[in-house]
């Protein structure tokens, strides 16, 4: 029987997929900056949770989280 190994960055790009259907991008932001403080392309990074965000999209979405 053969293990495949996936890297490390497939990994953590699954499951930021999974958080991504949970929570807001803020939110899943918020935790990954908390786990890889300098270990992560924050640029990179915010260009994918981001894409097609606009300040005024995040803005409503900002809104409808406040409880």
């Amino acid at each position: 029987m053969n293990l495949i190994v996936e890297n490390e960055s497939a990994t953590t790009a699954e499951a930021v997929e999974v958080l991504m259907e949970r929570l807001p991008a803020s939110k899943v932001a918020r935790l990954l900056s908390s786990w890889q403080v300098g270990q992560a392309d924050y640029l990179k990074l915010r260009d994918e949770l981001f894409a097609g965000e606009t300040v005024e999209s995040l803005y409503e979405a900002a809104g409808k989280t406040k409880g």
